[in-house]
């Protein structure tokens, strides 16, 4: 990738604050830091954005996720290294990463329910959304 385009951590020093703060305040929530950061290395692959795949990939080894696991998130659907809490979490980053065309159908929102309370849902959708926005940082100013 070509060099970096601005300096946003620096220019825009105060919003950068806030997404690192709610980035922080997701992972001591309920839903613990690693499910949060699989399903930011998830919407990371969606995305195509190279620096979040080594970032969220480092940090889930740091977690003792193994690599295993890892090499097979892409296929998660038909991996059985992902149990039905999991696959329901990363079907909806895949719905909320892909809304233009998946519109957060409610096929892809009712399996939550099953796995997750209110609050945790809402994390989940915050956390796909961020994720969201940082791989455009990363990857619109050449992070």
């Amino acid at each position: 990738m070509s060099a970096l385009r601005q300096p946003y951590y620096e220019l825009s020093a105060e919003a950068m604050q806030g997404l690192l703060a709610t980035k922080a305040a997701l992972e001591r929530g309920p839903l613990g830091k690693a499910l949060v950061e699989l399903l930011y290395l998830r919407v990371s692959q969606v995305n195509g954005c190279a620096y979040c795949l080594e970032k969220h990939s480092e940090s889930l080894r740091e977690e003792g996720v193994p690599q295993i696991k890892l090499d097979s998130l892409a296929g998660w659907r038909v991996s059985r290294h992902f149990d039905a809490r999991e696959k329901a979490a990363l079907a909806w980053a895949e719905s909320l990463s892909e809304i233009a065309s998946s519109h957060a159908a409610d096929d892809d929102y009712r399996p939550l329910e099953a796995h997750f309370s209110p609050r945790e849902i809402s994390d989940l959708t915050i956390a796909v959304a961020l994720m969201s926005g940082l791989n455009r940082l990363a990857i619109g100013m050449r992070l």
